[in-house]
């Protein structure tokens, strides 16, 4: 199974507590299986967030991406056709990041994994 990580699930990563606050998510990150993917896009938005002030990641922004790295997870760069490819069905959604991770999901065949309500009834998403 290929799939993309949201933002809340690779921050839940970061510090080190999603196996206590999704521990789905932590099983099936643990499978041999699954393929896990982080957006730059997630990266990029924890670190406007974090530059205001509005989220700890747990760790410096320059570590984020080779912490993920370490774990297993592979980054996923943001490239032209995720930036003219719109998510069908059109997401419930205005959120850029939100919109562009959906994208990317049907440009590249993964499912998104998430928390956010807005996007969990979309057929890119993964169900729980």
């Amino acid at each position: 199974m290929r799939l993309l990580l949201d933002t809340h699930i690779v921050l839940a990563i970061l510090r080190k507590d999603v196996g206590q606050r999704f521990p789905d998510v932590a099983a099936l990150l643990s499978d041999p299986k699954t393929v896990g993917f982080v957006s730059v896009a997630s990266l990029w938005e924890t670190a406007i967030k974090a530059r205001l002030g509005k989220l700890d990641p747990g760790m410096p922004l320059e570590d984020m991406a080779q912490s993920l790295q370490e774990i297993g997870l592979a980054l996923l760069g943001i490239d032209v056709s995720h930036v003219i490819t719109a998510a069908e069905p059109e997401p419930d959604t205005r959120d850029p990041f939100d919109r562009l991770l959906l994208a990317q999901c049907q440009v590249e065949g993964l499912q998104l994994v998430t928390i956010d309500r807005a996007l969990t009834d979309h057929p890119l998403a993964l169900k729980f």
